[in-house]
Protein backbone atom coordinates (compact mmCIF):
# COMPACT_ATOMS: atom_id res chain seq x y z
CA UNK A 1 0.00 0.00 0.00
CA UNK A 2 2.85 2.37 0.80
CA UNK A 3 4.48 1.67 -2.58
CA UNK A 4 1.19 2.20 -4.43
CA UNK A 5 0.58 5.47 -2.59
CA UNK A 6 4.10 6.67 -3.47
CA UNK A 7 3.59 5.87 -7.15
CA UNK A 8 0.25 7.70 -7.16
CA UNK A 9 1.82 10.76 -5.53
CA UNK A 10 4.68 10.72 -8.05
CA UNK A 11 2.26 10.52 -10.98
CA UNK A 12 0.18 13.34 -9.49
CA UNK A 13 3.30 15.53 -9.24
CA UNK A 14 4.23 14.77 -12.85
CA UNK A 15 0.72 15.53 -14.11
CA UNK A 16 0.06 18.68 -12.07
CA UNK A 17 3.57 20.10 -12.15
CA UNK A 18 5.15 22.42 -9.61
CA UNK A 19 6.29 26.04 -9.39
CA UNK A 20 8.06 27.51 -11.30
CA UNK A 21 7.04 25.19 -14.15
CA UNK A 22 3.39 25.65 -13.31
CA UNK A 23 2.06 29.14 -12.64
CA UNK A 24 -1.71 29.18 -12.14
CA UNK A 25 -1.77 32.96 -12.38
CA UNK A 26 -0.98 32.68 -16.12
CA UNK A 27 -4.61 31.84 -16.84
CA UNK A 28 -5.81 34.81 -14.75
CA UNK A 29 -3.80 37.46 -16.59
CA UNK A 30 -6.45 38.49 -19.14
CA UNK A 31 -10.22 38.79 -18.96
CA UNK A 32 -10.64 36.52 -22.00
CA UNK A 33 -8.42 33.89 -20.40
CA UNK A 34 -10.37 33.96 -17.17
CA UNK A 35 -13.57 33.43 -19.17
CA UNK A 36 -11.96 30.59 -21.06
CA UNK A 37 -11.16 28.48 -18.00
CA UNK A 38 -13.99 29.44 -15.62
CA UNK A 39 -15.64 26.37 -14.11
CA UNK A 40 -19.12 27.74 -13.41
CA UNK A 41 -21.40 30.22 -15.09
CA UNK A 42 -24.38 32.26 -13.90
CA UNK A 43 -27.08 33.84 -16.04
CA UNK A 44 -30.69 34.92 -15.77
CA UNK A 45 -31.58 31.39 -16.94
CA UNK A 46 -30.58 30.19 -13.48
CA UNK A 47 -33.00 32.41 -11.54
CA UNK A 48 -36.56 32.06 -10.27
CA UNK A 49 -38.34 35.19 -9.03
CA UNK A 50 -40.73 34.91 -6.04
CA UNK A 51 -43.79 37.19 -6.23
CA UNK A 52 -46.08 38.03 -3.31
CA UNK A 53 -49.77 38.53 -4.04
CA UNK A 54 -52.35 40.71 -2.29
CA UNK A 55 -56.04 41.44 -2.78
CA UNK A 56 -57.48 44.66 -4.20
CA UNK A 57 -56.56 46.63 -7.31
CA UNK A 58 -53.66 48.78 -8.45
CA UNK A 59 -51.57 47.82 -5.44
CA UNK A 60 -47.81 47.58 -5.03
CA UNK A 61 -47.21 47.38 -1.30
CA UNK A 62 -43.66 47.48 0.14
CA UNK A 63 -42.78 44.75 2.63
CA UNK A 64 -41.03 46.37 5.59
CA UNK A 65 -39.11 43.24 6.54
CA UNK A 66 -37.76 42.89 2.99
CA UNK A 67 -36.69 46.25 1.49
CA UNK A 68 -37.10 46.28 -2.29
CA UNK A 69 -39.74 43.52 -2.26
CA UNK A 70 -43.46 44.18 -2.72
CA UNK A 71 -46.89 42.60 -2.65
CA UNK A 72 -48.78 43.00 -5.92
CA UNK A 73 -52.49 42.97 -6.62
CA UNK A 74 -53.47 40.77 -9.55
CA UNK A 75 -54.01 43.62 -12.00
CA UNK A 76 -50.60 45.06 -11.08
CA UNK A 77 -48.63 41.89 -11.81
CA UNK A 78 -47.59 43.25 -15.18
CA UNK A 79 -45.27 45.66 -13.38
CA UNK A 80 -43.09 42.83 -12.13
CA UNK A 81 -43.73 40.25 -14.87
CA UNK A 82 -42.72 42.57 -17.70
CA UNK A 83 -39.47 43.17 -15.85
CA UNK A 84 -38.89 39.45 -15.30
CA UNK A 85 -39.52 38.64 -18.96
CA UNK A 86 -37.25 41.45 -20.11
CA UNK A 87 -34.48 39.92 -17.97
CA UNK A 88 -35.24 36.47 -19.44
CA UNK A 89 -36.07 34.93 -16.06
CA UNK A 90 -37.57 31.50 -16.86
CA UNK A 91 -40.05 31.17 -14.00
CA UNK A 92 -41.84 33.02 -11.20
CA UNK A 93 -43.02 31.56 -7.89
CA UNK A 94 -46.33 32.75 -6.43
CA UNK A 95 -47.02 33.30 -2.73
CA UNK A 96 -50.27 34.81 -1.38
CA UNK A 97 -50.91 37.24 1.47
CA UNK A 98 -54.29 35.97 2.63
CA UNK A 99 -56.68 38.12 4.61
CA UNK A 100 -57.24 36.93 8.19
CA UNK A 101 -60.97 36.71 7.54
CA UNK A 102 -60.30 33.97 4.95
CA UNK A 103 -58.12 31.85 7.23
CA UNK A 104 -59.28 28.94 9.39
CA UNK A 105 -57.92 25.85 11.12
CA UNK A 106 -58.05 23.77 7.93
CA UNK A 107 -56.73 26.22 5.34
CA UNK A 108 -59.76 25.74 3.11
CA UNK A 109 -59.06 28.97 1.20
CA UNK A 110 -56.30 26.96 -0.50
CA UNK A 111 -59.10 25.10 -2.31
CA UNK A 112 -60.97 28.21 -3.43
CA UNK A 113 -60.73 28.43 -7.23
CA UNK A 114 -60.92 32.20 -6.89
CA UNK A 115 -58.12 32.58 -4.35
CA UNK A 116 -55.17 34.87 -5.06
CA UNK A 117 -52.93 32.17 -6.49
CA UNK A 118 -55.60 30.90 -8.88
CA UNK A 119 -56.41 34.44 -9.99
CA UNK A 120 -52.72 35.10 -10.62
CA UNK A 121 -52.24 31.90 -12.63
CA UNK A 122 -55.19 32.76 -14.88
CA UNK A 123 -54.00 36.35 -15.30
CA UNK A 124 -50.45 35.31 -16.24
CA UNK A 125 -51.52 32.57 -18.64
CA UNK A 126 -54.04 34.84 -20.36
CA UNK A 127 -51.65 37.77 -20.76
CA UNK A 128 -48.31 35.99 -21.27
CA UNK A 129 -49.27 32.48 -22.47
CA UNK A 130 -46.20 30.29 -21.92
CA UNK A 131 -43.53 32.98 -22.21
CA UNK A 132 -42.71 32.50 -18.52
CA UNK A 133 -43.24 29.52 -16.24
CA UNK A 134 -45.38 29.51 -13.10
CA UNK A 135 -44.41 27.71 -9.91
CA UNK A 136 -46.96 27.43 -7.12
CA UNK A 137 -46.27 26.68 -3.49
CA UNK A 138 -48.28 23.78 -2.07
CA UNK A 139 -48.70 24.21 1.68
CA UNK A 140 -51.34 25.49 4.05
CA UNK A 141 -49.44 28.07 6.10
CA UNK A 142 -50.71 31.10 4.11
CA UNK A 143 -54.27 29.92 4.76
CA UNK A 144 -54.33 28.56 8.34
CA UNK A 145 -55.18 30.64 11.39
CA UNK A 146 -52.38 28.89 13.31
CA UNK A 147 -49.68 29.46 10.67
CA UNK A 148 -48.71 25.82 10.20
CA UNK A 149 -48.28 23.99 6.89
CA UNK A 150 -50.83 21.32 7.79
CA UNK A 151 -53.84 20.34 9.84
CA UNK A 152 -53.23 20.98 13.55
CA UNK A 153 -54.98 18.86 16.15
CA UNK A 154 -54.03 18.78 19.84
CA UNK A 155 -50.72 20.51 19.02
CA UNK A 156 -49.86 17.83 16.46
CA UNK A 157 -49.62 18.23 12.68
CA UNK A 158 -51.63 15.44 11.07
CA UNK A 159 -49.68 13.99 8.15
CA UNK A 160 -52.19 11.97 6.14
CA UNK A 161 -55.12 14.34 6.69
CA UNK A 162 -52.93 17.21 5.49
CA UNK A 163 -51.95 15.32 2.33
CA UNK A 164 -55.60 15.06 1.28
CA UNK A 165 -55.92 18.84 1.25
CA UNK A 166 -52.51 19.33 -0.37
CA UNK A 167 -53.49 16.95 -3.16
CA UNK A 168 -56.67 18.92 -3.87
CA UNK A 169 -54.68 22.15 -3.74
CA UNK A 170 -52.19 20.74 -6.26
CA UNK A 171 -54.96 19.59 -8.62
CA UNK A 172 -56.64 22.98 -8.46
CA UNK A 173 -53.45 24.85 -9.26
CA UNK A 174 -52.63 22.48 -12.11
CA UNK A 175 -56.10 22.84 -13.62
CA UNK A 176 -55.71 26.61 -13.52
CA UNK A 177 -52.51 26.34 -15.55
CA UNK A 178 -49.67 26.07 -13.04
CA UNK A 179 -46.56 24.60 -14.68
CA UNK A 180 -44.63 23.47 -11.60
CA UNK A 181 -46.30 22.22 -8.42
CA UNK A 182 -43.99 22.79 -5.44
CA UNK A 183 -45.02 21.03 -2.21
CA UNK A 184 -43.16 22.80 0.61
CA UNK A 185 -45.01 21.23 3.54
CA UNK A 186 -42.61 18.35 4.35
CA UNK A 187 -45.38 15.80 4.94
CA UNK A 188 -44.29 12.19 4.42
CA UNK A 189 -45.54 10.54 1.23
CA UNK A 190 -47.21 13.53 -0.38
CA UNK A 191 -45.21 13.46 -3.64
CA UNK A 192 -46.39 9.94 -4.50
CA UNK A 193 -50.04 10.77 -3.94
CA UNK A 194 -49.92 14.13 -5.73
CA UNK A 195 -48.15 12.59 -8.73
CA UNK A 196 -50.69 9.78 -8.92
CA UNK A 197 -53.64 12.17 -8.80
CA UNK A 198 -52.16 14.51 -11.39
CA UNK A 199 -51.64 11.60 -13.77
CA UNK A 200 -55.18 10.35 -13.21
CA UNK A 201 -56.50 13.83 -14.10
CA UNK A 202 -54.52 13.86 -17.39
CA UNK A 203 -52.16 16.43 -15.90
CA UNK A 204 -49.11 14.25 -16.34
CA UNK A 205 -47.10 17.06 -17.96
CA UNK A 206 -47.26 19.21 -14.83
CA UNK A 207 -43.89 19.06 -13.09
CA UNK A 208 -43.31 18.53 -9.39
CA UNK A 209 -40.56 20.44 -7.62
CA UNK A 210 -40.35 18.91 -4.18
CA UNK A 211 -39.10 20.89 -1.23
CA UNK A 212 -37.38 17.66 -0.30
CA UNK A 213 -34.85 19.25 2.04
CA UNK A 214 -36.50 22.03 4.04
CA UNK A 215 -34.87 22.75 7.36
CA UNK A 216 -36.54 24.18 10.45
CA UNK A 217 -34.60 27.39 10.08
CA UNK A 218 -34.35 30.80 11.70
CA UNK A 219 -33.96 32.40 8.26
CA UNK A 220 -37.69 32.36 7.35
CA UNK A 221 -38.85 35.30 9.47
CA UNK A 222 -39.20 38.00 6.78
CA UNK A 223 -41.04 35.57 4.47
CA UNK A 224 -43.57 34.73 7.16
CA UNK A 225 -44.09 38.43 7.61
CA UNK A 226 -44.60 38.80 3.84
CA UNK A 227 -47.37 36.18 3.70
CA UNK A 228 -48.88 37.18 7.05
CA UNK A 229 -48.24 33.97 8.99
CA UNK A 230 -45.49 35.13 11.38
CA UNK A 231 -47.68 36.51 14.15
CA UNK A 232 -50.18 33.68 13.72
CA UNK A 233 -47.68 30.84 14.09
CA UNK A 234 -48.28 28.77 17.20
CA UNK A 235 -45.18 26.92 18.40
CA UNK A 236 -42.63 25.86 15.78
CA UNK A 237 -42.34 23.54 12.78
CA UNK A 238 -39.67 21.18 14.07
CA UNK A 239 -41.92 18.09 14.00
CA UNK A 240 -42.10 18.19 10.19
CA UNK A 241 -39.30 20.42 8.89
CA UNK A 242 -35.79 18.95 9.11
CA UNK A 243 -33.28 19.27 11.93
CA UNK A 244 -30.46 21.49 10.64
CA UNK A 245 -27.94 19.33 12.50
CA UNK A 246 -28.55 16.46 10.06
CA UNK A 247 -26.94 15.68 6.71
CA UNK A 248 -27.68 12.04 5.86
CA UNK A 249 -31.36 12.53 6.62
CA UNK A 250 -31.49 15.06 3.78
CA UNK A 251 -30.29 12.42 1.34
CA UNK A 252 -32.96 10.01 2.58
CA UNK A 253 -35.63 12.64 2.02
CA UNK A 254 -34.42 13.27 -1.54
CA UNK A 255 -34.21 9.57 -2.34
CA UNK A 256 -37.79 9.01 -1.21
CA UNK A 257 -39.16 11.98 -3.16
CA UNK A 258 -37.37 10.93 -6.35
CA UNK A 259 -38.81 7.44 -5.99
CA UNK A 260 -42.27 8.96 -5.49
CA UNK A 261 -42.08 10.98 -8.72
CA UNK A 262 -40.38 14.33 -8.09
CA UNK A 263 -38.93 15.92 -11.24
CA UNK A 264 -36.76 18.36 -9.30
CA UNK A 265 -35.83 18.85 -5.67
CA UNK A 266 -35.27 21.89 -3.48
CA UNK A 267 -32.80 22.63 -0.71
CA UNK A 268 -34.02 25.38 1.61
CA UNK A 269 -32.50 27.59 2.98
CA UNK A 270 -29.61 27.98 0.58
CA UNK A 271 -26.37 29.55 1.73
CA UNK A 272 -26.03 27.76 5.11
CA UNK A 273 -26.58 24.43 3.32
CA UNK A 274 -24.19 24.45 0.39
CA UNK A 275 -22.81 21.13 1.61
CA UNK A 276 -26.27 19.59 1.30
CA UNK A 277 -26.72 20.93 -2.24
CA UNK A 278 -23.41 19.38 -3.27
CA UNK A 279 -24.24 16.02 -1.68
CA UNK A 280 -27.67 15.88 -3.31
CA UNK A 281 -26.23 16.72 -6.73
CA UNK A 282 -23.37 14.22 -6.44
CA UNK A 283 -25.58 11.40 -5.20
CA UNK A 284 -28.68 11.76 -7.38
CA UNK A 285 -27.84 13.71 -10.57
CA UNK A 286 -31.30 15.30 -10.46
CA UNK A 287 -32.05 18.99 -11.08
CA UNK A 288 -31.47 20.74 -7.75
CA UNK A 289 -32.84 24.17 -6.88
CA UNK A 290 -31.63 26.29 -3.99
CA UNK A 291 -33.81 28.85 -2.24
CA UNK A 292 -31.99 31.99 -1.16
CA UNK A 293 -34.60 32.63 1.51
CA UNK A 294 -35.90 35.88 2.95
CA UNK A 295 -33.47 35.92 5.87
CA UNK A 296 -30.52 35.51 3.52
CA UNK A 297 -31.92 38.24 1.27
CA UNK A 298 -32.35 40.63 4.18
CA UNK A 299 -28.86 39.98 5.54
CA UNK A 300 -27.28 40.78 2.18
CA UNK A 301 -29.65 43.65 1.34
CA UNK A 302 -29.34 45.36 4.71
CA UNK A 303 -25.91 44.20 5.76
CA UNK A 304 -23.94 45.65 2.87
CA UNK A 305 -25.61 49.02 2.53
CA UNK A 306 -29.20 49.90 3.39
CA UNK A 307 -29.42 52.49 0.62
CA UNK A 308 -27.21 51.06 -2.13
CA UNK A 309 -27.35 47.41 -3.17
CA UNK A 310 -23.93 45.94 -3.86
CA UNK A 311 -24.94 43.90 -6.90
CA UNK A 312 -21.52 42.31 -7.26
CA UNK A 313 -21.89 40.87 -3.77
CA UNK A 314 -25.27 39.47 -4.83
CA UNK A 315 -23.70 37.79 -7.86
CA UNK A 316 -21.00 36.33 -5.63
CA UNK A 317 -23.62 34.86 -3.30
CA UNK A 318 -25.56 33.37 -6.22
CA UNK A 319 -22.45 31.89 -7.79
CA UNK A 320 -21.85 29.99 -4.55
CA UNK A 321 -25.05 28.03 -5.25
CA UNK A 322 -23.95 27.21 -8.79
CA UNK A 323 -20.52 26.14 -7.56
CA UNK A 324 -22.18 23.85 -5.03
CA UNK A 325 -24.17 22.18 -7.81
CA UNK A 326 -27.51 24.00 -7.95
CA UNK A 327 -29.18 24.15 -11.36
CA UNK A 328 -31.21 27.21 -10.40
CA UNK A 329 -31.79 29.61 -7.52
CA UNK A 330 -35.00 31.09 -6.20
CA UNK A 331 -34.00 34.58 -5.14
CA UNK A 332 -35.65 37.91 -4.38
CA UNK A 333 -32.72 39.56 -6.14
CA UNK A 334 -33.68 38.07 -9.52
CA UNK A 335 -35.40 41.17 -10.90
CA UNK A 336 -32.77 43.63 -9.65
CA UNK A 337 -29.70 42.20 -11.37
CA UNK A 338 -28.44 43.94 -14.49
CA UNK A 339 -27.63 41.60 -17.36
CA UNK A 340 -24.06 42.85 -17.71
CA UNK A 341 -23.27 41.86 -14.12
CA UNK A 342 -23.37 38.21 -15.11
CA UNK A 343 -20.14 38.68 -17.07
Amino acid sequence: NTIVASIINLLRMIITGNYPNLRLRRSRKHEWSRRLVQENNLSSNDLVLPIFLTDGKNKKIPIKAMPGVYRYSINSLGLILDKAIERKIPMVALFPYTKISLKNNFGTEALNENNLVCQAIKYIKKKYKNIIGIMCDVALDPYTIHGHDGILKKNKILNDETIKILTEQSLLQARMGCDVIAPSDMMDGRIKIIRKKLDEENLEEVQILSYAVKFASSFYGPFRNAIGSKSALKGNKKTYQMDFKNHNEALREVALDIKEGADMVMVKPGMPYLDIIRSVKDNFKIPVLAYQVSGEYSLIRNGINKKIIDKKAIIESLMAFKRAGANAIITYFADSIDKNLFD
